[in-house]
C-alpha cells in the first residue's frame, strides 16, 4: 500500500513539476542555510583554534603597563623579573623575555616595514616557532649580542622574493644583520600577520637598537599537564611583591592566558552560530507552510479523483496516506536538493574566507528528519481534509 501511495505521489509531483519544484524551494533555502551556517561556524571556531594555539601553548603572556590604557608611563620589566620567574615559579615549560620595534628591513633596492624582536633561546618554545630553513641563534651569539638574524615568512618574500636567504646581510636601517635562519609560517592571529617578523638575540636588541635593558613582555609557557590558572594567581602576586604594589593599588602590569582567550572566542563563535542557524531554520517553517498551501489547492483540485476513489471502496486511511505520503517525497526532496546545495555552498565559502571544511554529520541527519516532520506535520491537515470528502459531494464537484 505504501509503494502504491509512493508510485502515485510521485506520478503527481511529475504531473506539477513547476509548482513541485516552486514547492519545495522553502524547504531548500531552509535546510541549505542551517547546514551552510554550522558548517562554516565549525570552520571558523577551528580557525580560532587553531591562530590561537600558534601563538604557544598553554601561554601567559606579561605585558607591562595597565590593559587597555595608552599614553601612561609604564614600568618595564627587566632580565631579573624573568629569571625570578623561573626559579620561583614551578610547572613551567620556559620563561622568555622579549622587546619589540618597529623597522625598515632593506636588502638590495627592496625595503619592507616590519617588527624587530629581541629574544632568548626560550622564546622559540614559548611561542612555538619552528625553523624552516637554516638555524637557531647559538650560544656564542645570544651571549655576545651578535647582529644575526631569523626572519619570518612574510619578510622573506618581500625582500629575497623565494630565493634562500641564509648568509644573506639585511640592513635594519642602519644596522647590518647576518640572516642564519627562516621561521616556518604561521599565518595570522588576531588579524596580525605573525610571519612578518625579525628575530634578533636580546642583547643585540638591547645595546644596538632599543638603547636600555627593558623588557616589554615576559612570555612564560606552562607545563601541558598543569592549570594556567594557577600559575597566573603566582606570576600575578610575585610581580606586585617585585614592583612594589600594595594591596590596594591596581597592577601595572596584564596577563593574557591563551587559553583563557580561546576558551572566550570559541564559545563566542559557537553562540553566534548557533543564533544564525536558528534564524535560518525559520524558513524551513515558511517552507512547510508552502507545502500545506500547496497541497490544499491539490486536494481541491482533484476533488472528482478523490470522491472516485472513496465511492469504489477505498478507505480514509489509504486517501490519508495517498496525500501525506506525496507531502513528505515533496519535502524530503527539498531536503535532498538543500543538503547538495548547502555541500557545495559550504565547500566554497570555506575556501573563500579561508578556514577549514568541516562537515558534521550530526546536522545533515538532524535536517533530513525535521525536513520527513515537516512533510508529516504540514501535509497531515491536507491529507485529512482529502480523506474525510463526502463521495457523493466529491463526485457532484466541478
Amino acid at each position: 500500500m505504501i509503494w502504491n501511495a509512493l508510485l502515485l505521489a510521485l506520478r503527481e509531483i511529475r504531473r506539477n513539476i513547476l509548482r513541485s519544484c516552486l514547492t519545495t524551494l522553502g524547504i531548500v533555502i531552509g535546510i541549505a542555510a542551517v547546514i551552510i551556517m554550522v558548517t562554516v561556524g565549525n570552520g571558523v571556531t577551528a580557525k580560532v583554534s587553531e591562530q590561537i594555539s600558534s601563538l604557544g601553548s598553554n601561554l601567559l603572556m606579561v605585558r607591562a603597563g595597565a590593559r587597555g590604557l595608552t599614553g601612561t608611563a609604564v614600568k618595564p620589566f627587566s632580565l631579573e623579573d624573568a629569571k625570578t620567574i623561573s626559579g620561583q615559579v614551578n610547572h613551567l615549560k620556559a620563561v622568555a623575555p622579549s622587546s619589540s620595534k618597529s623597522t625598515t628591513a632593506i636588502f638590495g633596492n627592496k625595503n619592507w616595514s616590519s617588527t624587530v624582536t629581541g629574544m632568548t633561546e626560550a622564546y622559540m618554545i614559548a611561542t612555538n616557532w619552528v625553523i624552516g630553513e637554516g638555524r637557531e641563534f647559538n650560544d656564542s651569539e645570544l651571549r655576545s649580542g651578535a647582529m644575526s638574524c631569523i626572519i619570518g615568512n612574510t619578510v622573506w618574500k618581500e625582500l629575497f622574493e623565494g630565493q634562500s636567504p641564509i648568509g644573506s646581510k639585511i640592513r635594519l636601517n642602519s644596522l647590518s644583520c647576518t640572516v642564519v635562519g627562516l621561521l616556518k609560517a604561521k599565518g595570522q592571529a588576531f588579524g596580525r600577520d605573525q610571519d612578518d617578523t625579525i628575530l634578533i638575540p636580546l642583547r643585540a636588541f638591547q645595546r644596538r637598537i632599543a638603547g636600555n635593558l627593558d623588557i616589554s613582555m615576559i612570555s612564560v609557557s606552562v607545563d601541558e599537564d598543569y592549570a594556567t590558572e594557577k600559575v597566573q594567581k603566582q606570576l600575578k602576586q610575585l610581580l606586585r611583591d617585585r614592583r612594589h604594589i600594595s594591596g590596594n593599588e591596581d597592577d601595572d602590569f596584564f596577563i593574557l592566558d591563551t587559553k583563557e582567550i580561546a576558551a572566550t572566542l570559541t564559545g563566542t563563535t559557537k553562540i553566534l552560530t548557533s543564533l544564525l542557524g536558528s534564524v535560518a531554520a525559520i524558513s524551513l517553517l515558511v517552507g512547510g507552510v508552502g507545502i500545506m498551501n500547496i497541497m490544499l489547492v491539490s486536494v481541491t483540485e482533484r476533488t472528482r479523483e478523490i470522491g472516485t476513489r472513496l465511492a469504489i471502496g477505498a478507505l480514509e486511511r489509504e486517501v490519508l496516506l495517498q496525500f501525506l505520503v506525496e507531502a513528505m517525497v515533496l519535502s524530503c526532496l527539498g531536503g535532498f536538493l538543500g543538503i547538495v546545495l548547502a555541500l557545495v555552498a559550504s565547500i566554497g565559502i570555506s575556501k573563500a574566507i579561508d578556514v577549514p571544511f568541516i562537515l558534521d554529520l550530526g546536522i545533515i541527519v538532524i535536517a533530513s528528519l525535521f525536513s520527513a516532520a515537516v512533510g508529516i506535520v504540514f501535509g497531515y491537515f491536507p491529507a485529512r481534509r482529502a480523506a474525510r470528502l463526502d463521495p457523493i459531494e466529491a463526485l457532484r464537484h466541478e
